[in-house]
């Protein structure tokens, strides 16, 4: 429930920063602030929709989701991340021009907006900082970028009080984008790979497969599925083989020991015999049933 009002915060504070941004950058003539603009509505957009998904991915699983509606953050990180890395580039193609023609701007109308923002910033990070899924993650990040970039912002504008290097805003637009981008395109990788069901990171899936054919009676490991909903919780299924099917409650607490150490909460574990064993088995399952029907014709 947390997490929802505190997306929510962040998406009125951004989006109302954003318009106000907007109408200061083009009075104040800096294309650094309007950078920030794009990016902060760009943003708000984002955090919109993802303030709404987070409040579908607390649900609990139903008929419809069997696995529940983890996802749902997830999608709102991944839209988040493809609004920043568009608006990066946008901004970086917009300012390439302005660096060898720099437009005259007002210094202090900057500097007072700078002041403004990095208050709302801080506050807004105090308010998203200590949230845990992905999607908050991505958000925290936002308003760590946006202050520094508004620091920049307030000392550029200190030494334009002083100067007339009008290339500096420009230059610093492109910086910050830069930056956001730098950022935001690792986080889009990461999340898409969450997406597309990959092994969780910084899980090994050799080392866990050689792991689970070194425990005592285990013949073969024939499957192994490793993946996360979201990010945070991770599930396994493991298919083995073993020696006898008698070992088998010894087996499945091993394995379910072994894959716990590696941060595995949801674990699946199929277990067969080995086919001799199996066959062996078999044959003597035969045999005392047919000597079980020799006894009753007698």
């Amino acid at each position: 429930m947390k997490t929802k009002y505190t997306v929510w915060v962040a998406f009125f504070l951004n989006l109302s920063y954003a318009i106000v941004e907007f109408i200061a950058g083009g009075i104040f003539g800096s294309s650094a602030v309007l950078a920030d603009s794009v990016h902060d509505l760009g943003d708000a957009i984002a955090i919109g929709i993802s303030a709404f998904l987070e409040t579908i991915s607390n649900r609990e699983e139903d008929n419809q989701y069997t696995l529940g509606y983890k996802r749902f953050s997830l999608l709102g990180a991944l839209v988040t991340a493809v609004i920043l890395v568009t608006g990066s580039v946008l901004v970086i193609l917009e300012n390439v021009t302005k660096i060898l023609h720099p437009q005259p701007v007002n210094d202090e109308g900057i500097l007072w907006l700078g002041i403004i923002a990095i208050t709302i910033n801080l506050l807004a990070s105090l308010v998203v900082g200590k949230g845990k899924t992905k999607n908050e993650s991505i958000l925290s990040l936002h308003f760590l970028e946006d202050t520094l970039g508004w620091v920049a912002v307030i000392l550029m504008a200190i030494v334009l009080r002083f100067t007339d290097w009008y290339i500096l805003d420009p230059l610093l637009s492109l910086v910050i984008s830069s930056f956001i981008l730098s950022k935001a395109l690792p986080r889009f990788w990461s999340t898409l790979k969450i997406f597309l069901d990959a092994v969780p990171e910084g899980v090994d899936i050799k080392q866990v497969k050689s792991d689970l054919e070194q425990l005592e009676y285990v013949v073969s490991v024939n499957q192994i599925n490793l993946w996360t909903m979201d990010g945070l919780e991770k599930n396994a299924i493991i298919h083995v083989c073993l020696e006898h099917i008698k070992h088998m409650e010894v087996c499945k607490e091993s394995i379910r020991d072994l894959l716990k150490d590696c941060g595995f909460q949801n674990i699946t574990i199929e277990v067969d015999a080995d086919v001799a064993s199996h066959q062996v088995h078999k044959r003597n399952m035969v045999e005392l049933e047919a000597s079980h029907d020799h006894d009753h014709h007698h």
